[in-house]
């Protein structure tokens, strides 16, 4: 899956921009993560579609970046990330960040996962059957 990177100044009123231009655009937002420092932060969000996306926030002088990522099922059950990450670590993944969502049809809990090393992940996933 694709995620999108979206650089802020850190400012007042910047986020709300952001997700103006976003909605201007009727992009429909499925799980998003803010993260900030002094000077900047970085929006990531998983949208439809997000190649598209990515070039009309360029053409609106947005910064923006394009990531894969992998989304994960995890069990709605107490320790149910934990077991699932543990059989990636155990895989060699090193996860460098993540963040979760619930999938509205089936309330599902689902992590979105920043990996350092695509080709073991992918290979983890295949071998662990996590989809």
């Amino acid at each position: 899956m694709l995620q999108l990177s979206i650089f802020l100044e850190n400012a007042q009123g910047r986020l709300a921009d952001a997700l103006n231009t976003l909605a201007d655009l009727q992009v429909n937002i499925r799980a998003l993560s803010l993260a900030d420092t002094k000077d900047y932060g970085v929006l990531r969000i998983i949208v439809e579609n997000p190649e598209e996306v990515a070039e009309k926030l360029r053409e609106r002088n947005c910064v923006v970046k394009i990531t894969r990522v992998w989304v994960l099922k995890v069990p709605d059950s107490p320790g149910g990330l934990a077991g699932q990450l543990n059989k990636l670590v155990a895989e060699g993944v090193n996860v460098e960040y993540m963040y979760g969502f619930v999938e509205k049809e089936n309330e599902q809990a689902q992590v979105v996962l920043r990996v350092r090393d695509a080709e073991i992940m992918q290979a983890a996933m295949d071998k662990l059957a996590l989809k």
